[in-house]
């Protein structure tokens, strides 16, 4: 299938590898489809979230463990439940990034992972009950400590 994209053009995708959102994702519940596109640059974290049904929406993923190393939220098995047998193989867990114009003030949201089953190909967004997490996080100065510790180890 190809799906249209507004950020990378049409991309002829494998059905094997959508990803749904029985529940759609918060704000956005009628996106219920979606392809995880790798950024192209270099190494990055950086994932795309891009909407199959609608193409201007993608929205930037990362492992919240690339920003938190101890990040390890208390889920309730009950909010798995509809993604089908998740365990700790084959569960892929996301936070959205959030960038505003000052690039300063961009952030993650903790409290709301995206949690993948890789093997039914089921997700959901979910909202953890704990106020260690914050849903604007900001990350911009460790985003930009690890670069430039990454350039100086690159030397």
């Amino acid at each position: 299938m190809t799906i249209e994209t507004k950020l990378f053009g049409n991309i002829d995708v494998d059905d094997s590898k959508l990803i749904t959102f029985p529940q759609g994702i918060i704000g956005f519940p009628e996106l219920k489809d979606f392809l995880l596109i790798h950024d192209g640059e270099g190494n990055s974290n950086v994932k795309w979230m891009q909407s199959v049904q609608e193409p201007a929406f993608a929205m930037p993923v990362v492992d919240p463990l690339a920003i938190i190393p101890d990040y390890n939220p208390d889920i309730e098995d009950e909010l798995l439940k509809p993604l089908g047998g998740v365990t700790p193989e084959n569960m892929l867990v996301l936070v959205t990034i959030t960038v505003p114009k000052e690039i300063e003030k961009m952030t993650v949201n903790l409290k709301g992972p995206i949690v993948i089953n890789s093997d039914s190909r089921k997700a959901g967004q979910l909202i953890i009950d704990d106020d260690k997490y914050m849903v604007k996080f900001p990350i911009y100065e460790l985003l930009k400590a690890a670069k430039e510790k990454s350039e100086k180890a690159g030397e």
